[in-house]
């Protein structure tokens, strides 16, 4: 098979001085950076559903990417060609991981059974790619959103059949993911909420989707499948409501269902702006209920109101993660996925390559700027004096749990008023971190 991108070598560290468009110039994979290096810290993964699968598309027009290695078909031999032309691509990137959803990497048959086959003999090329290139599987997942079967939902769905056949293809695509050693699972609930409250009853549904989980759990134990399971919060699109909103909303769901101890949660940029949230707040929640795992790589449009993935550049942002992330212990399972599409505008082959080159450039320069501000000390310092009237005394005797309202009152009565409160030196705070980038 000739080469997808011959006019492409491998893409070196060239650094920040170098002019070279298809070269890094902050990624350094060996570079070391707290006694770990660029690649593990970071542990980047390509998505097959954007970068493979893409097409161009959006509501006002079909596809427009040139993709010389398409024929225009959905065959399974031209499902195989992709997989190999996707494994040149990040060969030459230098990319650890990539993450897929079933019906990303393979046609849908006429019915479950050719379908299985079908996903079974793509898979035996991605087996022997990731043999020949050392590149892993971050995560795999079921797309259970496109065909019709799931117009009401999946797991979610008031048609126990449809809930069936997710059920099956989760199994499946559990299985696939065990034979190519993924490090993760994730559920993406695309259309688990509703659009009319007058036709869902939500208790139902939330009970089915925990029973969903629960089962999927079960029978990860069964097959000996031992990666993270992650749920991936959104708040709409294309439902008014989704059950997964947020990281919060996830965060009750599965504690409330005893689910707490099995998944973590797979973050996404552009998912926090449309839960009306940062990255970073969705981060902290995750990171503070101790099911921070994986996280999506991309960005939205301040000014558009949908999900548009664009690749992330902003290195405000890339530190913002990288300072959370580090703050937490930093990744197990989980990596930094490029969940992200070029744009309808950027339709060669190329345009690939200098999306990718961007988005790891960008965190990689985060992942710096966050262990250097970490190793200063003087953020968590200036956060540290903020709480520190919990560090003893009163304070401490509330959060050891010594007081309740009664004693509370006798104190403040005796004391006639609480201390003055300090400044949140919030413009000296946002001051200091500029100085880092």
């Amino acid at each position: 098979m000739p080469a997808a991108f011959p006019e492409v070598e491998r893409i070196r560290y060239e650094g920040p001085q170098s002019k070279n468009p298809l070269a890094f110039h902050h990624y350094n994979a060996d570079e070391k950076v707290g006694g770990k290096t660029m690649r593990d810290h970071l542990q980047f993964s390509v998505v097959y559903w954007h970068t493979f699968r893409g097409t161009g598309a959006d509501p006002f027009g079909p596809g427009c990417a040139v993709r010389p290695w398409e024929d225009g078909t959905d065959s399974v031999e031209n499902a195989q060609k992709r997989a190999r032309v996707a494994f040149e691509f990040m060969e030459k990137l230098g990319n650890p991981f990539y993450a897929f959803h079933d019906r990303d990497v393979a046609p849908e048959g006429a019915n479950l059974a050719e379908t299985n086959r079908n996903l079974d003999a793509v898979v035996k090329v991605l087996k022997e790619e990731q043999k020949r290139t050392g590149i892993g599987l971050l995560w795999g997942t079921a797309n259970l959103f496109s065909n019709r079967r799931y117009m009401h939902g999946a797991a979610t769905s008031p048609n126990a059949e449809a809930f069936a056949f997710a059920a099956a293809q989760v199994k499946k695509a559990l299985e696939v993911t065990k034979e190519l050693g993924g490090q993760g699972y994730t559920f993406w609930g695309g259309r688990e909420g509703y659009q009319n409250l007058w036709n869902t009853n939500m208790k139902r549904e939330l009970e089915h989707l925990a029973r969903f989980l629960h089962m999927a759990v079960d029978y990860a134990k069964e097959i000996g499948f031992t990666g993270q399971f992650y749920i991936e919060p959104k708040p709409k699109e294309p439902t008014k409501h989704q059950y997964d909103a947020d990281a919060a909303a996830c965060c009750n769901f599965l504690r409330e269902y005893d689910l707490i101890d099995h998944l973590k949660l797979n973050l996404e940029t552009n998912h926090a702006t449309l839960a009306g949230h940062t990255i970073q707040h969705e981060m902290e929640v995750a990171g503070s209920a101790g099911v921070l795992g994986s996280i999506d790589a991309n960005t939205g449009d301040m000014l558009l109101g949908w999900d548009t993935d664009q690749f992330p550049t902003d290195i405000y942002l890339t530190t913002q993660c990288m300072y959370t992330l580090l703050k937490y212990g930093g990744f197990t399972k989980g990596g930094v996925n490029f969940d992200a599409k070029v744009r309808r505008e950027s339709f060669e082959p190329i345009d690939l390559f200098h999306a990718h080159i961007g988005g790891m450039d960008a965190f990689a320069r985060g992942l710096k700027i966050a262990h250097a501000m970490l190793a200063d000390g003087k953020l968590e310092e200036l956060l540290r004096d903020r709480y520190s009237s919990w560090d003893n005394g009163l304070g401490k005797e509330i959060e050891s749990g010594k007081h309740g309202f009664a004693s509370l009152e006798k104190v403040m009565l005796e004391k006639g008023d609480a201390a003055p409160n300090k400044s949140g030196r919030q413009e000296m705070i946002e001051n200091l971190i500029n100085t880092y980038l």
